[in-house]
């Protein structure tokens, strides 16, 4: 099959499935006589889980050394659990983390809207709570995030 036949089949663009390749996730393809890229149903089965596992927030890395371990004959089964757990863990506290910042956005638009619309100054206004936010106390400090 061509390189068009494999997009239509995994729904994954042409320059992906050629990044892809040049980085090494997809093997180099057979060439016809005429120089045309041929793909496989091995291909096929490989760019869909590539495209899935990059759907699911897997890293380029981290598909290329399970894939590298199934070419193998090594079965990546407990990598890709670790894997799944580590990111169940990154969206939990991201999860926590957006859960704080509504409650402190409710509580900034809580106490603003108390506050006059037409300080010009923004000494007595919501502008004034944004823009002491941090040495206020209420600050949100999320994963990665410094002050």
């Amino acid at each position: 099959m061509l390189i068009h036949e494999l997009t239509i089949q995994t729904h994954v663009p042409t320059k992906t499935i050629r990044y892809y390749e040049s980085i090494g996730l997809m093997p180099r393809p057979k060439r016809a006589t005429n120089n045309y890229r041929h793909y496989t149903q091995v291909d096929v089965e490989r760019l869909r889980f590539i495209a899935n596992a990059r759907a699911l927030d897997f890293s380029l890395d981290d598909i290329a050394e399970i894939l590298t371990a199934r070419d193998k004959g090594i079965a990546p089964c407990q990598r890709v659990l670790d894997t799944l757990t580590h990111h169940l863990t990154q969206i939990d506290q991201r999860l926590a983390d957006l859960v704080t910042l509504r409650e402190s956005l409710r509580q900034l638009q809580s106490e603003g809207a108390a506050l006059p619309l037409d300080d010009v100054r923004s000494e007595h206004c919501v502008c004034y709570l944004i823009k002491t936010y941090r040495e206020s106390g209420k600050v949100i400090i999320t994963e990665g995030e410094t002050l």
